[in-house]
C-alpha cells in the first residue's frame, strides 16, 4: 500500500530531527490509540519481541501500525525481535539463597524440590566448560565451572546473592558453536515470513555465519526483510567487523553486553560500532537502559539525559526504547522526553564528524560512494536547504547518509517497504511517489506548496536516469525553488 502523500504539521526541512527513535511495544501500549499517539510523538520504529509475543498480537498490532503510519503518512519501521538462545533458570519456588565460596548445581530442566540441583531451561551441560564464568540473574551473581558430569554442571558462588525463576544468564567464555537459531525462533520466522515485518533482529549472534545461516533460513520461506543484529556476546565483539558488513542493520544491546565483556568496555564499543556502520552503510541503532528511570518515574536521571546527548553526537541512526515504551508507567513522556533531547543536542552541537572514519572504505560501489560525497560536497559548497536522493533499493540514500551530511536528506521512492525500512535511518524523511523521471521535481513543488521548503530555497538531488531501476543513481542536479 503506497502513503497517500500529505502533511500533517508543517515542520522546515531543516527542523527535522535527525537521529530516529525506535520503541518496544508491550502492556501499556497495546492499543491503536497508545500505538498511533507513539508514532505521532515521534517513533520511527517498532520493536514486538518474541520472547513473548504472540502471533494473534503481532497481527493486531502491525494492523494497528499501518493504519497508524497511513493516517499520518509518516512510514514506520516494524521489527521482528527474535528471542534467540537466551539462556535461562527454570521454575522453581520462591527463591534460592546462595553465599560465597559455596558449589551450586545446574541442569536441564530438573526438578529442584526433588533433586537440589537448580533448573535451567537449556542444556548448558554440553556447551560449558571447566573455568567457563556464567553470570546469573541478570549479572547479580557471578560463578565459575568446576565440572560437568551426567548433565550437571557444578559451579562455585563468587559472591552472595539470591536467585529468582527464569531469570537470565549469561555466559562469557561459552562458543555455542552456531547454534543461535533455536525451534521457536525458526517458528517464528515462518510466521514473520506471511506478516509485514520491516526487519528480523537476531540474537545473540557470535560470528558472521550466524547471520548467513538466518539469511538462508529467510530466502527459502521468502522472507523479504533487513536483517539486523543484536551485539551482546562477547564472541560477537572479537567478530564485529565481518558481522556488521553482513547485516543490514546493528543494534547495539548494551544490557548484556556489559554483563560479556564489563560495564566500563561498552561505551568506547558503543562508538566503535557506530563507525563501523557508517563505514560500511549499515543502520546502527543504540539500546537498553536509555532512559530507564521513565519506566517508574516521569523524569530521567541526569545521566540517562547525558547518555542520550551522547548517542545522539555519536550520530547513531537511531535511538531505543525498550522497557520504558513496553512495560512502563510513561510510555509517550518516555518518547517526548527523547525527542526533546535529540532535538535540543541536534541544535545545539555542531552537526559533524566526531570520530575517525575511512571514507575510502564505504560501502557499497565506486560509482555510489562518488556520487554520495558529490552530493554532500556540492550541497555544502552551494549552501543547499537539503540533498533529495531517489532510489528504488535504499543503496543510495544509505550511502548519502552514512557520511552524515549537515544537510537534511529527503529520500523518495516508490517502494513502500524501502520507505518503511528507511525510516529509521539516520538525517532523513522519506516520502512514497510513483517512479518518474520528475520525481524530485513533483516532491519538491509539493513540499514548498506544504511549507517544508519555501522559495528561493536551493536543491541538490542524485537520481538515474532509468527510474525504478536499482543500481543506476547517474545524475546530480541543482534546483532553485521559485
Amino acid at each position: 500500500m503506497i502513503l497517500k502523500p500529505k502533511i500533517t504539521s508543517s515542520v522546515a526541512a531543516t527542523k527535522f530531527k535527525r537521529t530516529k527513535i525506535v520503541a518496544a511495544i508491550g502492556p501499556p501500549t497495546d492499543s491503536y490509540e497508545m500505538v498511533e499517539s507513539l508514532i505521532q510523538k515521534g517513533v520511527n520504529g517498532i520493536t514486538m519481541n518474541f520472547s513473548h509475543q504472540t502471533y494473534d498480537a503481532a497481527k493486531r498490532q502491525t494492523k494497528w501500525i499501518r493504519k497508524a503510519s497511513a493516517h499520518l503518512s509518516k512510514p514506520v519501521a516494524i521489527v521482528q525481535d527474535l528471542a534467540g538462545p537466551k539462556i535461562r533458570l527454570g521454575d522453581f519456588e520462591g527463591f534460592i539463597g546462595v553465599e560465597t565460596g559455596q558449589q551450586i548445581r545446574l541442569g536441564f530442566e530438573t526438578d529442584y524440590e526433588k533433586t537440589g540441583i537448580i533448573p535451567v531451561q537449556y542444556d548448558l551441560s554440553k556447551k560449558v566448560a571447566r573455568g567457563h564464568t556464567m553470570y546469573i540473574y541478570d549479572g547479580k551473581v557471578r560463578t565459575t565451572v568446576q565440572s560437568v558430569k551426567a548433565g550437571v554442571i557444578y559451579a562455585k558462588v563468587e559472591n552472595s546473592g539470591v536467585l529468582l525463576k527464569r531469570k537470565g544468564i549469561n555466559l562469557p567464555d561459552t562458543d555455542f558453536g552456531g547454534d543461535v537459531i533455536t525451534d521457536k525462533d525458526k517458528a517464528d520466522i515462518a510466521f514473520g515470513s506471511t506478516q509485514d515485518f520491516d526487519y528480523v533482529a537476531m540474537s545473540f549472534v557470535q560470528t558472521a555465519e550466524d547471520l548467513k545461516a538466518m539469511r538462508r533460513l529467510m530466502k527459502n520461506l521468502g522472507y523479504d526483510a533487513k536483517l539486523m543484529v543484536k551485539v551482546e556476546t562477547k564472541a560477537a565483539i572479537e567478530n564485529i567487523e565481518a558481522i556488521v558488513e553482513e547485516a543490514d542493520a546493528v543494534m547495539i544491546a548494551r544490557g548484556d553486553l556489559a554483563y560479556e565483556v564489563s560495564p566500563e568496555a561498552v561505551p568506547t564499543l558503543q562508538r566503535k560500532i557506530i563507525s563501523l556502520c557508517r563505514r560500511h552503510g549499515k543502520i546502527s541503532i543504540v539500546a537498553t537502559q536509555m532512559l530507564s528511570t521513565m519506566t517508574e518515574n516521569p523524569e530521567p536521571t541526569r545521566a540517562e539525559v547525558s547518555d542520550v546527548a551522547t548517542a545522539t553526537i555519536l550520530q547513531a541512526d537511531a535511538l531505543a526504547l525498550r522497557d520504558e515504551t513496553a512495560n512502563g508507567k510513561y510510555p509517550l513522556e518516555s518518547v517526548q522526553m527523547m525527542k526533546r533531547i535529540i532535538n535540543y543536542t541536534e541544535r545545539n552541537s555542531p552537526v559533524r564528524k566526531v570520530h575517525f572514519i575511512d571514507e575510502q572504505d564505504t560501502s557499497g560501489s565506486p560509482i555510489q560512494q562518488a556520487i554520495a560525497k558529490a552530493v554532500i560536497t556540492l550541497a555544502k559548497q552551494i549552501k543547499a536547504v537539503a540533498i533529495v536522493a531517489e532510489t528504488r533499493s535504499g543503496g543510495t540514500a544509505l550511502a548519502i547518509a552514512s557520511l552524515r551530511p549537515s544537510r537534511p536528506i529527503l529520500v523518495v521512492t516508490s517502494s513502500q517497504r524501502v520507505a518503511q525500512q528507511l525510516a529509521i535511518m539516520y538525517g532523513s524523511k522519506t516520502f512514497v511517489r510513483k517512479d518518474s523521471k520528475v520525481q524530485t521535481v513533483k516532491l519538491t513543488s509539493w513540499l514548498q506548496k506544504n511549507k517544508v521548503l519555501n522559495p528561493k530555497d536551493v536543491i541538490v538531488s542524485a537520481s538515474g536516469q532509468y527510474p525504478g531501476r536499482i543500481g543506476t543513481t547517474d545524475t546530480i542536479k541543482v534546483r532553485i525553488l521559485e
